[in-house]
């Protein structure tokens, strides 16, 4: 296990970022990429959280960036991907929010809304510039019938979940192989259940929630496999992993890590989640193994001698859930942010980031640069000697990975339309706005919150200053209307 390892090599004091671009006859750096699914801000012992253990988190943090203003692309899981893989925005991307195509038994497993065929990707971009490009985990954008899939947007390899349905159980009877079904020692049975036996108490009868073979653990293995196959060459690892999104299951072996630490009762589960007789033990299990998963894997780009040329960073696709046994308020998992996963306040897309490179990003630093996930694009074009496209809405971050806060007040835009009957929200600067009922109302008012001076946003200021809401009016005003109608807004005048 990898706590408390230092980090070998140099710092480069006021490197410049042309610096960091591969010499013509240099090997480009590898990147790793870990995407944790439903991970609160505060939930890593880096960002203030005290009860669950995440000490290769921390350590990798101490090795390296610590980002406390970053943003995933979207409240919940497909339209943050999206973004992240396209560089673009809900602004103007095309899933703008979660949209299933088939069911939760095996038989109507047919994944989300698949990105369009010849969509430009991350993975294209890394392919075209010579790297070989993995995914690791969770997809959801684009099922086994679609050309959606991974291996027809950008990734040489693809192993895991394609259907974030399915992902809703860690047991499941079988993963994806580059298109091929991979059968689990599992039998199956429904993600969402209540418990159904006669004693609550008995850890015994939640047996039947549970099998043989735990999916991170084989995605894990798999992700270590595919760092010995590609070490003689550039990679891109993109590891989405299903961490802690619900259902609440992990193997005995990490309940004991938390053994008598809460008082807790039992999760009877209900017809969305399935139940679990400890689940506060239950959840920081589950973080704390994947944390012991990223010490394995950060344990072999040092066996492998790929730790100096590899760029590994970690953050989640949105904030904490509010349904399925999980107690947000109990483990302060968003650090006092409003909202939730669904939500557009700052609990909802506000998200660790920390990243490591050495010789390269200082160790132990901490950024306030202003990000979102459509920023990832252009800054692994950089950090690979590469284009990235030119009509982007994603800027470089690689001068405040390498300690350069400078911060331009461009705006950044969300939106989700699962709850609040059509949600937008716009950050330009110190400034939020929030608009809630947008789909039937071209009049909702926006919301206006100082950041700055508000990081929880308990004070509309909307009031007091019509300009700066006037500027994010004109930011929502200009998004690109969606091909599917129900993810769009209300346009005054018409209707």
């Amino acid at each position: 296990m990898r706590h408390g390892v230092g980090v070998t090599g140099f710092i480069l004091i006021g490197l410049t970022v042309s610096a960091c671009a591969p010499a013509e006859n240099e090997r480009p750096p590898n990147i790793i990429y870990m995407l944790a699914d439903d991970l609160g801000y505060g939930e890593v012992g880096a960002y203030g959280q005290s009860l669950i253990r995440t000490p290769n988190l921390d350590a990798l943090a101490a090795e390296g960036i610590r980002f406390t203003q970053h943003y995933s692309g979207s409240p919940v899981c497909a339209p943050s991907r999206a973004t992240l893989l396209t560089g673009l925005s809900t602004l103007r991307s095309q899933i703008r929010d979660n949209f299933e195509v088939g069911g939760y038994p095996d038989p109507d497993e047919l994944g989300q809304m698949p990105l369009d065929s010849g969509t430009y990707t991350i993975g294209t971009m890394l392919q075209d510039a010579g790297y070989v490009t993995g995914a690791i985990g969770k997809w959801g954008l684009g099922g086994r019938e679609s050309l959606g899939q991974p291996r027809f947007q950008g990734f040489d390899y693809f192993f895991g979940y394609l259907d974030q349905q399915l992902a809703h159980n860690f047991y499941p009877t079988h993963l994806w192989r580059n298109g091929e079904r991979v059968e689990l020692d599992n039998d199956y049975f429904h993600p969402h259940q209540e418990f159904e036996g006669t004693d609550p108490a008995d850890p015994e009868q939640y047996r039947q929630y549970q099998g043989n073979e735990y999916s991170l653990d084989v995605m894990a293995d798999d992700a270590l496999r595919f760092l010995d196959e590609h070490a003689d060459r550039p990679f891109f690892l993109y590891l989405p992993f299903t961490i802690p999104h619900v259902a609440l299951q992990v193997p005995d072996s990490s309940l004991v890590e938390y053994e008598g630490v809460f008082e807790e009762e039992p999760y009877l589960g209900d017809p969305t989640y399935l139940p679990h007789y400890r689940p506060l033990s239950a959840y920081a299990g589950m973080i704390t193994r994947m944390d012991a998963h990223i010490g394995r894997i950060l344990d072999r780009l040092d066996e492998l001698g790929l730790t100096e040329n590899t760029v590994v960073m970690f953050t989640s696709d949105n904030g904490t859930t509010y349904t399925g046994g999980v107690d947000a308020e109990f483990f302060e998992s968003t650090a006092g942010l409003r909202g939730l996963k669904g939500s557009l306040y700052e609990g909802g897309i506000r998200v660790p980031l920390i990243a490591r490179w050495p010789g390269r990003i200082q160790p132990g630093s901490v950024s306030d640069h202003v990000s979102a996930f459509w920023d990832m694009m252009p800054t692994f074009a950089e950090i690979a000697g590469t284009d990235a496209p030119s009509d982007l809405d994603g800027v470089s971050m690689l001068p405040a990975l390498l300690g350069d806060n400078a911060d331009a007040e461009r705006p950044l835009y969300w939106e989700y339309h699962g709850l609040w009957n059509g949600a937008q929200a716009v950050r330009i600067g110190k400034w939020k706005g929030v608009r809630l009922g947008g789909h039937d109302d071209p009049d909702a008012p926006i919301e206006l919150y100082d950041l700055l001076g508000d990081p929880f946003e308990t004070t509309d200021v909307a009031g007091q200053h019509p300009d700066v809401v006037a500027r994010v009016r004109r930011v929502m005003d200009s998004r690109t209307p969606s091909a599917y109608e129900p993810w769009n807004f209300a346009i005054a005048g018409e209707g």
